[in-house]
């Protein structure tokens, strides 16, 4: 198979070709990618921002879309001509230890699940069968980004209708929460973000004010637009300490909650006021918006079927695997919302 390698922190991924693919343990999937999302966390993982990497070299990626090639004998979920979506949520299956895979006589270690490859062998757990009528591409944003910033707003916030929204961060899974506030017929849907061109994209989907946190202090103006409140509930989709404290003081006493999904580097921490935490303001992390990917994945093909969840809208730009390292550098530099990597 061909794959993109991280062999050291903080350098460039490497294209290696003829990569030789095991053969499957219990519980193990072999799956044809035909797509890979390219996420920040994997960006901070090949940048060396989450810490000591103890399984170098290894491949990444974890959110994605392909067709079954083959199955372990004891694997019930999918079978042989599934398509499915690639997510590293834990779902229904059998959860195995990752694939190790061998170029010459060196090893390449995996986990559970990686996609920046055009083959991969998986955990049961981490496949999720889809109809065939759901495109690939946007199939694939159903492995991480969809299910948590939607999954935040159908299953932590449950917002009422006429609720007040501050999302913080209009990548993936920002502009994901922001189109899963339009089920709710919410009334403020505030973006905010450092690039215009994706507050335009979240107006485009849903928000109904933008707050450009480099021109305006992003707090100020929440309080502003609510007239002095704040909001009933804030998501933090930036992945900076800094965004999750002002997301924190975005919300309203007595109730706001405040909702972060980003993963700040290792040595990054948060600061609160400890009297805004007894005045009623509320905190929370989330892990994969609470999805359980068996049964809401299922659910959001049928809003994206529908026509509720415009999901292609969210795709920035394709990449050819062999573009991976500028793809990183695009998403570095905000230059992309959520962008794919097409193996073939």
């Amino acid at each position: 198979m061909k794959a993109a390698v991280l062999y050291k922190t903080g350098e460039p991924l490497v294209v290696e070709e003829n990569i030789q693919i095991p053969s499957l343990n219990q519980g193990q999937v072999l799956v044809k990618v035909i797509y890979s999302g390219i996420c920040r966390s994997q960006l901070m993982e090949a940048r060396g921002h989450r810490g000591p990497d103890r399984h170098l070299p290894h491949l990444l990626g974890h959110e994605g879309a392909g067709e079954v090639i083959d199955t372990a004998k004891d694997v019930k979920k999918v079978t042989k001509g599934n398509h499915v979506v690639l997510t590293w949520i834990k779902g229904k299956g059998a959860d195995c230890p990752g694939a190790v895979y061998t170029k010459g006589n060196a090893q390449i270690n995996s986990g559970g699940v990686t996609t920046f490859s055009n083959y991969t062998v998986v955990s049961e757990n981490r496949c999720v069968p889809i109809p065939k009528t759901i495109p690939l591409d946007v199939a694939t944003l159903l492995g991480c980004a969809i299910p948590t910033g939607a999954g935040i707003v159908m299953n932590t916030v449950r917002p009422c209708r006429d609720s007040s929204l501050a999302i913080f961060g209009t990548g993936g899974i920002g502009l994901s929460a922001i189109m899963a506030t339009k089920l709710y017929d919410c009334s403020i849907i505030i973006a905010v973000d450092i690039e215009d061109s994706k507050l335009q994209k979240a107006k485009e989907l849903g928000a109904t004010h933008l707050v450009n946190a480099l021109e305006a202090n992003p707090v100020e103006k929440i309080i502003a637009i609510t007239d002095g409140k704040g909001v009933d509930y804030a998501i933090e989709a930036a992945g900076k300490a800094k965004v999750i404290e002002q997301a924190f003081q975005s919300v309203h006493n007595k109730g706001g909650l405040c909702v972060f999904a980003g993963h700040p580097a290792s040595n990054e921490r948060i600061q609160l006021d400890p009297f805004d935490l007894i005045q009623g303001k509320q905190i929370q992390g989330s892990w994969g918006g609470e999805c359980n990917p068996d049964r809401d994945i299922p659910v959001l093909v049928n809003y994206y079927l529908e026509g509720k969840l415009p999901l292609e809208k969210l795709i920035s730009r394709r990449y050819k695997l062999e573009e991976i390292n500028q793809a990183l550098i695009d998403l570095e530099n905000h230059k992309i919302a959520r962008a794919i990597l097409k193996m073939n």
